[in-house]
């Protein structure tokens, strides 16, 4: 089924969208950075952009680095929270030089699904599922997947990230995430080969990536085996996937595709896209989902 899906996060507002940019309200503060694929003009008068506590300014010789300009009560940190039925997340937010903030708050909506379906898979008799969560960043997944009782690993090749995720599953309220530095698909492997069964895998690759010894990932090229190799821990039963793409140009039919390859075609499949839509109801996505359960 093409669903496409937008969640609803108090503390984040897509105030508008444009000429290579988009403005964003995360908590008390304005975030102003580059969103190539806002091809529109913008709503809001410039005076309004130019209120951001925070503008992105990239640098002229990186597509992906740069700078931060800040207002003087912008500070480095800060928390926002995400409340869904008896989930309450908290995480913290910062500038980075890749203009991430350390949320990609469309991902709430799978976050929902997530907690949801741990459930109802403990409901079928499993008292503690076990999740995997693979390039999983600063841990939303990993958080809604501990939230609803489920065993968690989280996999992420970059060790301050990983304190990071740490970080906001203390300021959540929660404990007893088994947290794991290193590239996602050696750790795969090795997992295939002690025999261990997951309940629930959450795939977040991005485009372009290094493991912590330098090994090099590329979503095009490496993706089937990472599918191939995901489809022999995960459980046959009571079990479910969630798979997201940021790379421009990839459907969710085409992840469709690539996970029917692999895993079999499921009972219950879900698949479109992540989006947003600013305060004058300009839709813009920021990522293609697909997520099965069986």
């Amino acid at each position: 089924m093409i669903k496409q899906l937008t969640p609803n996060i108090p503390d984040y507002e897509l105030l508008d969208t444009g000429e290579g940019e988009k403005l964003e309200r995360f908590g008390r503060y304005v975030v102003r950075r580059p969103e190539p694929q806002a091809i529109w003009r913008k709503s809001l008068a410039n005076g309004e952009w130019l209120k951001a506590d925070a503008s992105f300014l990239r640098d002229s010789k990186s597509e992906e680095r740069g700078e931060w300009r800040l207002k003087p009560e912008m500070p480095s940190r800060w928390i926002v929270g995400f409340d869904y039925k008896d989930m309450h997340l908290r995480m913290r937010l910062a500038l980075t030089s890749f203009k991430h903030v350390g949320i990609f708050p469309e991902q709430a909506a799978n976050w929902e699904f997530i907690y949801d379906t741990i459930h109802e898979v403990r409901q079928q008799g499993v008292d503690r599922p076990k999740v995997l969560n693979l390039f999983a960043y600063t841990g939303g997944a990993t958080l809604a997947a501990r939230a609803a009782g489920a065993d968690v690993t989280h996999v992420d090749s970059v060790k301050q990230v990983v304190t990071w995720s740490r970080e906001n599953m203390e300021s959540s309220g929660l404990d007893g995430v088994r947290w794991i530095v290193e590239d996602a698909t050696k750790f795969v492997e090795r997992e295939v080969r002690r025999g261990n069964k997951y309940h629930g895998i959450i795939l977040d690759p991005p485009a372009y990536g290094r493991g912590a010894n330098g090994e090099k990932w590329v979503l095009e090229s490496d993706i089937c085996h990472m599918l191939e190799t995901c489809a022999q821990l995960l459980e046959p039963t009571n079990a479910f996937l969630v798979f997201n793409l940021y790379s421009m140009g990839l459907s969710s039919m085409l992840a469709r595709t690539a996970v029917h390859q692999a895993f079999g075609t499921p009972n219950e499949e879900q698949m479109g896209e992540l989006y947003f839509e600013d305060g004058s109801k300009k839709q813009i996505p920021f990522g293609t989902y697909y997520r099965f359960k069986r």
